[in-house]
């Protein structure tokens, strides 16, 4: 089998542990090319740079080349990455290990999710993959699990426009249940923005708040991480609700 050429990126920025986890793990079974934020972009969606220019600067860890950082986002790494940089399209991106779970609704705010969406419209097979913590210690399993799934990708063809999001506990392997495939949960956050003052007396706000925990059954994704399990969760591009888009065949739109 030859060896798989796969694009890494992630919304951490490229300074991140988690990228430089990922990278180390995929070095095991393929070429490896690093394309990531130059600086942390977390919670950035599906946003891509238009009215400035990008810029693109190679990265060292000491003096070892490392990959390439854009000051863009984490989509802006994939197409530019693919249009511009890459001299052969990617079998495979994967965009992780990120700090912090892309589970439910977060799954919509996601830069690491994003990235890996980005490749999917373009018709490259894609992984997202997290570990549940925003200070996460336990990376070396998530690239084992990264590992894995990268080549069962590639034994079994995506769908096109399907994507493969991955959440693991942020525990050691030993603690960690087993893997189950999920479905997008429906918890969410009861956003808070929390009114402060700075030194000078103007208000300003910064936002928190707390997830409302909906789900209670480990067939989806934040139940199951909740439980020790890591989650996989097929997903897609195409928003259709196609429920109601059935239902509304009955509204007489034509009549409008």
């Amino acid at each position: 089998m030859k060896k798989l050429k796969i694009l890494i990126s992630n919304d951490d920025g490229i300074t991140s542990p988690g990228i430089h986890e990922l990278s180390n793990a995929m070095k095991e079974i393929g070429d490896v090319t690093v394309i990531a934020p130059a600086t942390e972009q977390s919670a950035v969606g599906h946003k891509i740079t238009m009215k400035i220019p990008l810029r693109i600067s190679k990265f060292y860890k000491g003096e070892e080349f490392f990959g390439y950082a854009i000051d863009g986002t984490p989509a802006d790494c994939i197409k530019i990455g693919i249009r511009n940089i890459l001299k052969e399209r990617p079998d495979i991106v994967i965009s992780g290990i990120n700090n912090g779970s892309n589970t439910a609704v977060n799954i919509v705010y996601s830069g690491t999710v994003s990235a890996a969406r980005e490749a999917s419209i373009m018709d490259v097979p894609s992984i997202a993959i997290s570990v549940t913590n925003h200070a996460a210690q336990n990376f070396t399993y998530a690239g084992k699990v990264a590992q894995k799934l990268v080549k069962l990708v590639a034994d079994n063809d995506l769908p096109l426009g399907t994507l493969l999001n991955v959440n693991v506990p942020d525990l050691p392997e030993e603690k960690i249940k087993g893997i189950k495939l999920t479905r997008q949960g429906r918890s969410k956050w009861d956003d808070i923005y929390e009114e402060r003052t700075d030194p000078y007396g103007a208000k300003y706000y910064w936002l928190t708040g707390d997830l409302m925990k909906l789900d209670n059954d480990d067939e989806f994704d934040q139940f199951a991480i909740q439980n020790d399990f890591v989650s996989i969760t097929p997903i897609h591009f195409d928003l259709t609700d196609f429920e109601t888009y059935n239902a509304m065949k009955n509204w007489k739109l034509s009549d409008i």
